[in-house]
């Protein structure tokens, strides 16, 4: 099934899930403690992206607030 829109109102939480996953395999790695992102060996890349899962923040709210804190993902 393809998403035409990665918006909160627009995806089911599993669907959320599958974006987030996807997202992240891009590099074909796993994110824990990884610096390939500039999150500097720290944090966990599955708790940052829970507010979007739960339908709590948009994807762009999150990004935004991972380039405000020079990458780093608390």
């Amino acid at each position: 099934m393809e998403i035409k829109s990665i918006l909160i109102k627009d995806t089911t939480r599993e669907e959320r899930m599958r974006i987030v996953a996807e997202g992240l395999s891009q590099c074909g790695g796993a994110c824990d403690f990884c610096n390939g992102c500039d999150n500097l060996g720290g944090g966990s890349i599955d708790s940052f992206y829970e507010p979007y899962i739960n339908g709590e923040k948009e994807l762009r709210e999150l990004n935004e607030e991972y380039r405000s804190n020079s990458g780093m993902v608390h």
